[in-house]
């Protein structure tokens, strides 16, 4: 199986016509872009000015100006880890650019709800290609497994109505 880099699944955003959903299952991720953020916010010290103009962020607002909606449903254990706080604390920045994420906690997942593609966090763009995330035991990203298959891609966005029917809008959850 080939991987795609992160760059390269990127490029799937400059395509998509609708809708970007993404699914997190991990209470905790190494994301090497994010390590001086992380530092800074276990320090208890203010954003800096990157975390305020990050690619992504850049990305969001580009693609929501253009009509485009990028959604995200976060898939919570609680109490939640430091990770989790540390996402929960800069979501505020992805909403203002215009993301929509909701959280849902594990323990009200749906005791008959089965997630496709091996239980891993994936991105399913216009509901039909998925970018499956291959990560480590760490949480570090390796690479992208790109599916166009009909019957995986809407095993993903039935499960992605269903999740975010039940998720709590950011606005609303209180990480415990």
């Amino acid at each position: 199986m080939r991987l795609w880099t992160a760059e390269q699944r990127d490029t799937l955003f400059d395509t998509f016509e609708r809708d970007a959903f993404h699914l997190e299952l991990r209470d905790a991720y190494h994301i090497d872009s994010e390590d001086e953020s992380y530092r800074r916010w276990k320090r208890g010290e203010a954003p800096g000015p990157s975390d305020y103009d990050r690619p992504w962020l850049r990305r969001i607002k580009m693609l929501a100006n253009s009509g485009r909606t990028v959604r995200r449903v976060r898939v919570v254990s609680e109490p939640v880890s430091e990770y989790i706080r540390y996402e929960f604390a800069g979501t505020p920045q992805n909403l203002a650019a215009g993301e929509d994420i909701r959280w849902l906690p594990r323990h009200l997942v749906p005791a008959d709800l089965v997630f496709p593609v091996e239980g891993r966090d994936w991105w399913l763009f216009d509901d039909h290609i998925l970018a499956i995330g291959h990560l480590d035991a760490h949480g570090v990203p390796q690479g992208s497994e790109i599916s166009t298959d009909p019957a995986i891609a809407h095993q993903c966005a039935r499960l992605r109505d269903r999740l975010w029917a039940i998720a709590t809008p950011h606005h609303e959850y209180t990480p415990r």
